[in-house]
């Protein structure tokens, strides 16, 4: 039950029931030629994907998956020891092409509307900013989205995802191998380590991508799980 946003039904056949109680929220792009062709795939019982809200461009919003149900966005993935994460999460897709089709920002009107959506579902939920993530950081071998250009301070400014570390950065000076598992810890699946440090960096460091492990790296992952006063709510 989503309170004072206007949301539209358009239900998907793609569902089942949920083992776990919602814990997290997972942002995707639909990364289609457009948002019609994304919606007639998470529509279509062939096709086997749903998700439980779609955020067009224009800022409408479908809710396509009522909550108490399991839906089928975030396939074989993996966050802080969550491996079921379709069972423990929302899933919210963003219309965007994404990087196959012409992968550009994401428009104020969908942003406007996509905020409020996670406010609603983050705080009847009691979920913590932690677990507010994209795709990518619960399948860094597989995914790319919701990718760089999705906005990430918006929702962090409201407390609605963790904010990149920016004051007091301090370098840990870990070996690579150290900041892993400083990564694991954060919640990441660090099997692919290159696909791991880049999904990391996609999230964290959006201006330089390249899968390598540096100071600027190192000095972010530990401010994020350093001890905070205000908690990780």
């Amino acid at each position: 039950m989503t309170s004072g946003l206007s949301i539209n039904d358009a239900p998907s056949p793609n569902f089942d029931a949920r083992e776990l109680p919602v814990s997290m929220i997972v942002l995707h792009y639909t990364g289609m030629e457009s948002g019609k062709a994304a919606i007639d795939r998470l529509r279509d019982p062939e096709a086997k994907v749903s998700a439980h809200y779609l955020v067009d461009e224009d800022g409408t919003i479908l809710k396509l998956v009522d909550e108490r149900h399991r839906a089928w966005h975030a396939g074989r993935s993996h966050w802080r020891g969550v491996t079921d994460i379709n069972s423990a999460s929302i899933g919210i897709e963003i219309v965007n092409p994404g990087h196959e089709f012409g992968y550009r920002p994401f428009p104020e009107a969908q942003m406007g509307a996509l905020i409020p959506l996670v406010a609603d579902i983050k705080e009847r939920h009691g979920i913590t900013r932690g677990n507010v993530v994209g795709h990518s950081d619960v399948a860094p071998a597989r995914k790319q989205d919701p990718g760089e250009l999705f906005n990430w301070h918006a929702l962090a400014r409201l407390r609605l995802a963790l904010p990149r570390p920016t004051r007091n950065l301090v370098d840990p000076g870990w070996p690579d191998a150290g900041f892993m598992l400083a990564l694991e810890r954060f919640g990441y699946d660090v099997r692919d380590e290159i696909a791991a440090v880049t999904a990391f960096q996609r999230r964290f460091r959006p201006e330089m991508i390249d899968g390598e492990i540096d100071m600027e790296c190192r000095c972010i992952l530990l401010a994020l799980l350093l001890p905070k006063p205000q908690g990780d709510d």
